[in-house]
């Protein structure tokens, strides 16, 4: 989508509308509250979000009485009133709230009305997210003008929010880009699957801050105690989650390591939307999601419930529903995320029992591997020079005698760049050469933090170890050789495999590289 976009200036001279009933414009609450703020009194209250529905707004308010209790309410608005905005209410009655004309309008002034092209200079490019849209009243053979409301996600006005006037709608939710063109003028710039990239950036943050290992949980549902807390259902779902981990014998073969990356919860979304019935096979988000659903209380406390659902949304968003299906698109390749994820121990909160602890580590497992398969995602996409680069992160926990050891592990696939058709139509096309790299992490006792980097490509393996304590260093250091024959045995060719003491350092320029080159030439 392109075309110019409007920044909606403030008039200084707005026409007021009579009030029969009260000097200020009315906020109608979702819920009736009655006595919230005393006759003749007033409060302070916050726009913490806006959403459109239909031609009225939904707000959250947060209100500070006088007192200095803090409340939270829901109310309709006609006119949007932008997150962030402060305002002086009072309460005519218990279904609605009132704030003054003049109030009103300088609350108008917390969208910008024009940009600092010192500060944003011509070119610049801003990325939002629309939060209302409506057609605006024209006179007879004028155009149509949509105007929204924009909050910025990018520069250093991150937070702000825009109302622009558009010549097409746009909808509620959409992420956009512009450039800057001047101080009133923004250009949409169509940037394909760019604003994709940004939706999936977003949802990786907000799942790495909700995501707990794998381990936590694990180990208390081994020991997950049979009493009046834990039901039959319940203890049978955890029962179902622990017996589908494989253990290290399982790892060792290829059919074994196949069907373990296959339940490991990263193609659960792929599986749905095949048509397969994920209780007909183990997987493990799908085990997870299974086990939150007997954690749940039970709806008799209303309470309850809405924890259950709140927390039940933060495990699964709808996101993630049509998100897989990005693999496939072409997008500029983003920075690399760092591998693997770092461990994040969730403790007991105060006055939290045991079961709600439970379902707190639940919800933060499927936040992990969500984080995974959004990481797969964000590093999916075009190199600089032109080649398409897939990757698949993932996690599973195996078993090594009575431990549960989180195996991470990450596959990337990069496709040469495209050659062009032979001129003769008869000549063979040469075969398109791919370079599969893989990173493995894991801590395993006595051998403890340990990761391998490994690239492969026309047959020829090269790879490097990294291991944090002395003696396991040195152990791999003294295997190298017979490492080297069993992969030369197995019909490999075998370039540089090295062992280092420490961590793999992080940036763009550590991970192994392999430029496209045709030897034979």
């Amino acid at each position: 989508m392109t075309g110019e976009m409007n920044i909606l200036p403030i008039s200084q001279n707005a026409p007021v509308t009579s009030r029969p009933q009260t000097s200020g414009e009315l906020l109608k609450l979702l819920t009736p509250m009655e006595g919230l703020i005393s006759a003749g009194q007033s409060a302070n209250a916050e726009v913490l979000s806006l959403k459109q529905a239909d031609q009225a707004f939904q707000l959250l308010l947060k209100i500070t009485l006088e007192s200095g209790r803090q409340t939270t309410l829901q109310a309709t608005s006609t006119q949007p009133l932008p997150q962030g905005t402060s305002l002086a209410i009072t309460q005519p009655s218990a279904g609605n709230l009132a704030i003054t004309l003049q109030q009103a309008l300088a609350s108008s002034a917390a969208t910008l009305t024009r940009l600092d092209t010192g500060q944003l200079p011509a070119g610049t490019l801003l990325q939002g997210k629309v939060l209302t849209s409506q057609v605006m009243p024209q006179e007879s053979g004028q155009p149509t003008v949509y105007r929204s409301m924009v909050s910025l996600l990018n520069t250093a006005l991150s937070g702000s929010t825009l109302s622009i006037d558009s010549p097409t709608p746009l909808r509620i939710g959409t992420l956009l880009s512009a450039l800057v063109q001047d101080s009133q003028t923004l250009k949409f710039v169509p940037l394909g699957s760019r604003s994709e990239q940004l939706a999936v950036t977003q949802q990786l943050a907000s799942q790495q801050s909700r995501q707990g290992s794998l381990d936590g949980l694990l180990k208390l549902l081994q020991s997950l105690p049979a009493g009046s807390q834990t039901s039959s259902d319940l203890r049978a779902a955890a029962e179902k989650l622990l017996a589908g981990l494989p253990d290290v014998q399982q790892l060792s073969s290829p059919k074994g390591l196949a069907l373990a990356l296959a339940n490991s919860g990263v193609f659960l979304e792929s599986k749905l939307l095949g048509g397969l019935n994920p209780s007909l096979a183990p997987d493990m988000k799908g085990d997870l999601l299974r086990l939150i659903a007997q954690l749940s209380p039970a709806p008799n406390t209303q309470m309850n419930a809405i924890i259950a659902a709140n927390t039940l949304a933060q495990a699964m968003p709808s996101f993630m529903r049509n998100a897989l299906g990005m693999l496939s698109q072409v997008s500029a390749k983003p920075s690399p995320t760092s591998f693997p994820l770092a461990d994040r121990l969730l403790q007991n909160a105060d006055g939290e029992d045991d079961l709600q602890h439970l379902l707190r580590l639940a919800a933060a497992a499927v936040s992990r591997l969500q984080s995974h398969q959004l990481s797969s995602l964000e590093q999916t996409g075009v190199t600089a020079d032109g080649r398409l680069m897939n990757t698949w992160q993932l996690e599973i926990p195996m078993r090594n005698l009575q431990d549960i050891v989180p195996l991470q592990v990450k596959f990337q696939r990069e496709d040469a760049p495209e050659k062009e058709q032979p001129k003769d139509r008869h000549e063979e096309r040469p075969p398109k050469q791919q370079l599969w790299r893989v990173e493995l992490a894991f801590d395993m006792e006595p051998l403890g933090p340990l990761q391998v980097q490994a690239q492969l490509i026309s047959g020829s393996l090269s790879g490097q170890l990294w291991a944090e304590r002395p003696y396991t260093a040195s152990l791999i250091e003294s295997n190298l050789t017979a490492l080297r024959q069993q992969l030369l045995d197995s019909g490999l060719n075998v370039g540089d495999i090295d062992c280092h003491l420490g961590t793999p350092p992080q940036g763009p320029q550590t991970r192994l590289e392999q430029r496209w080159v045709d030897e034979t030439a």
